[in-house]
């Protein structure tokens, strides 16, 4: 039987929950290490004057302090575009910007060390905290960038009706469990050999060579699990490595450093804030004329992933629906925060959160019109992607096996969509308590990386004499159970039990030039590699065996089987050995059992200064209908049922990906309704722990929740016919938003206008008691969130 398809244990399980499972912080620690600290800015926006340091470096116990003039190479780091420095130059930008670097023996030295730097800066200007305010001052990372289709202003023209508006969201932190984390330890000739908590060991093997003055070949970066990433790790854990290898490459010692969690959460980026402002038009049928959409993210002070972030927010603003004229412009804005960066669904569920929040305000504006759709739903299914002339994206891609329609279809009917909206509705007329919601939202989610070179991995499978295999790859196990399924999938391909195989730690010396675990593609990529390695390997295994057997048959492969741990001729089963008895006679006769496979994505291509292209391998799409409860005077949101639906092809283990999905979804329903970052009107977060920062809880899981695979064959192009299931799920929290918007709704249209994301008590108490005043459009160009700067109320 394959191993591929059945619900086995992930592979850290055991780990993981009696901690034995070891991370950066668990590496045993050696003699000579040292500890180091990072000394940040206390201001968002200032000329850096002078840093003293001679008070500190007084201190017993304190090795080094080390500035930007100590970086032997690059001073400037950074996945796109080469703007931030590693330590402060002459100016800072964030409150939190690193400005030197610590290193002692012991946590006292540290902290007593960190306490006597002087940091002196003059005042340039008042910092840029808003995407508003950037835009105003004319801030941009960015030129503005643009997919469009048809005439869109000739469609708005003819549209019997046009609206428009502003959907503002707000950035989310990332809260993995293990902080940003880095282990650097001296080598041989110079070598630095790193322990990074890294979702991309190549990146960041290239950055700390880059700033060491090094060739990538004196750099290891290893991962052999990380306590979470979302996003958060993918190029920022690439600032701590740099500064434990500063550390070592300075003192010839190794050094670690441990972010803690306040220091983590006020320093590092988040996901990024959009303010995306809107115009459509819509026929009474429910049919969408044209739509122009500008949005606008929050980049920080440096340019990070931002473009690439804003580029799939781009290609994901449409989301389920077929446009035929659309514009969509999109530009970051550079403000005095700390570079945002990549986080789960990577600008999708901006762009997707927007686009229901249209389709809903659309909905809205036919309740005038006679004979026209009553409810979003209805609008959803008239413009989902369909036939074949509309399933074509905005960028030209054709929508390949499109279930959509059939998955809104019986979702709407096994939740009694129809019934409960109607019993909602009327009850919301009369209890004085309660507002109640209920909206259905789809997701069709791009899969690959839209940069076409990144769509590549290595794999390298190992087989012993005994019949055990050592498996390594590029790709880095954060959690979601990557090494789980690729130890089922070389299972399947040798006929073992997943048992005889061993994951190994992700190393830059085994697998070079690799693509950070990400865009929800990495199963999809290392899986391929270490398919087509295990592939080599079984082949040189067949071919061997045919050799003892029926030497004139040795070309016909196929004829050798490889099941249950046992070696066979299909056509003689008396032929047979076990596996270990072959790999063991297969060395005595010189066969090579090991292989490296190699796996690049076919079909991809996109040109960015057009617009056009197939970016994507694939969709993953489902839907998710959500029914929420409001108390009308505390402001507080409960989601008493969740309906899911979601193809995910043919699933390699169900298990794994049941809980990548219902974790998926509890962290997206996180983002529309209770995590809410709050900066003090400097630049500060004050949202900087588990008392102040609200992530849902196991409590907040809706007691009726659903989870139900849509089954399809699957597209041929992946490995084992399956889908990827990492971001989408995200993305499917947003039907909890659109609930929360249709219950105020109910109240007042204006209620639902002015309700930002996420969906907080006081942001929902705000639009409550704002519901009857009108809300125009110019309102809305000014308007920013309410939650998001905190302001002491006067005495």
């Amino acid at each position: 039987m394959s191993s591929a398809g059945r619900s086995l244990p992930h592979e850290s399980a055991e780990g993981h929950a009696t901690g034995r499972a070891s991370f950066i912080d668990d590496i045993p620690r050696r003699q000579d290490e040292l500890l180091v600290g990072l000394v940040t800015s206390p201001v968002a926006a200032a000329r850096l004057l002078h840093v003293d340091s001679a008070e500190a470096r007084a201190i017993p116990g304190v090795i080094a302090i080390l500035t930007a003039r100590d970086i032997p190479g690059a001073t400037h780091f950074g996945p796109l575009v080469q703007d931030e420095p590693i330590l402060a130059l002459d100016t800072v930008r964030y409150i939190g910007q690193p400005v030197a670097i610590i290193a002692a023996e012991s946590e006292a030295a540290l902290v007593a060390a960190r306490a006597l730097v002087r940091l002196e800066f003059a005042t340039i200007a008042p910092p840029v905290l808003s995407i508003e305010e950037a835009i105003a001052a004319n801030r941009f990372l960015t030129e503005p960038h643009v997919i469009a289709r048809g005439n869109v202003e000739a469609a708005l023209a003819n549209a019997p009706i046009v609206r428009r508006g502003v959907f503002q969201c707000l950035g989310q932190e990332h809260l993995y469990f293990e902080t940003q984390a880095a282990l650097a330890i001296p080598g041989d000739d110079g070598q630095i050999q790193l322990h990074v908590s890294t979702q991309g060991p190549s990146e960041t093997q290239h950055v700390v060579a880059e700033v060491l003055g090094k060739p990538l070949h004196h750099v290891v970066c290893t991962t052999r699990r990380l306590g979470g990433g979302f996003g958060g790790k993918e190029t920022q854990a690439n600032l701590t490595a740099a500064c434990t290898a500063l550390v070592a490459h300075h003192t010839g010692r190794a050094a670690r450093l441990v972010y803690e969690r306040g220091e983590d959460m006020r320093n590092t980026g988040k996901r990024h804030p959009f303010r995306v402002e809107w115009e459509a038009g819509i026929d009474a049928s429910g049919c969408i004329q044209g739509l122009r959409v500008l949005l606008f993210s929050d980049g920080g002070a440096y340019t990070d992933l931002s473009p690439s972030v804003m580029d799939r927010a781009m290609l994901h603003i449409d989301n389920a629906y077929f446009l035929e004229h659309v514009y969509i412009e999109g530009r970051v804005c550079e403000t005095h925060h700390a570079p945002a960066t990549a986080f789960r669904g990577f600008g999708g569920p901006q762009g997707i959160a927007a686009m229901e929040t249209i389709v809903q305000e659309l909905t809205l504006a036919l309740h005038d019109t006679p004979h026209a759709p009553r409810h979003a739903l209805a609008v959803q299914q008239r413009n989902l992607y369909g036939r074949e002339e509309r399933n074509t994206t905005p960028y030209g891609q054709i929508v390949a096996e499109n279930h959509l329609p059939e998955i809104m279809s019986v979702l709407a009917q096994e939740s009694d969509y129809e019934a409960r909206l109607a019993a909602i509705e009327a009850q919301n007329r009369t209890d004085s308590r309660w507002l109640r919601g209920l909206a259905v939202s789809p997701v069709k989610f791009g899969i690959s990386f839209v940069a076409t070179f990144m769509n590549q991995a290595n794999a390298q499978v190992l087989v012993y004499p005994d019949g055990t295999v050592q498996v390594s790859t590029g790709g880095t196990e954060m959690g979601q159970g990557l090494n789980t399924k690729i130890r089922q999938l070389v299972a399947g391909v040798l006929g073992i039990d997943p048992v005889a195989i061993a994951m190994m730690a992700t190393s830059t010396d085994k697998n070079h030039n690799t693509s950070p675990t990400a865009a929800s593609a990495s199963t999809d990529l290392n899986g391929a590699a270490a398919v087509q390695a295990a592939t080599i390997v079984r082949d040189r295994l067949a071919r061997w065996a045919l050799q003892q057997w029926v030497p004139e048959t040795a070309t016909d492969l196929s004829r050798v089987a490889f099941e249950r741990g046992v070696v066979f001729d299909r056509e003689h089963p008396n032929r047979c050995l076990t596996f270990a008895e072959a790999c063991t006679a297969a060395r005595f006769a010189r066969v090579d059992l090991g292989a490296r496979g190699f796996y690049a994505t076919p079909g991809l291509h996109f040109d960015r200064s057009t617009g056009r292209g197939a970016p994507f391998l694939y969709y993953t799409q489902g839907a998710a209908v959500a029914e929420v409860c409001i108390d009308r005077f505390t402001g507080m949101v409960r989601v008493p049922r969740v309906d899911l639906r979601i193809d995910i092809g043919q699933s390699i283990n169900p298990g794994i990906d049941r809980g990548q999905i219902i974790g998926g979804f509890v962290q997206g329903l996180g983002w529309v309704t209770t995590e809410c970052l709050v900066y003090d009107p400097n630049g500060a977060v004050l949202t900087d722990s588990f008392c102040t920062y609200k992530v849902p809880l196991a409590s907040d899981l809706p007691p009726h929740f659903t989870c139900t695979f849509h089954e399809t064959d699957g597209p041929a192009e992946t490995v084992a016919r399956s889908k990827a299931v990492g971001e989408p799920p995200l993305m499917l929290a947003v039907s909890v938003f659109s609930a929360v918007r249709h219950a105020l709704g109910c109240v007042s249209p204006s209620a639902a206008q002015r309700l930002c994301l996420p969906a907080t008590p006081e942001e929902v108490l705000r639009a409550l008691s704002l519901a009857h005043v009108p809300f125009s459009h110019d309102d809305a160009m000014r308007w920013q969130h309410s939650a998001s700067v905190w302001q002491e109320t006067p005495a």
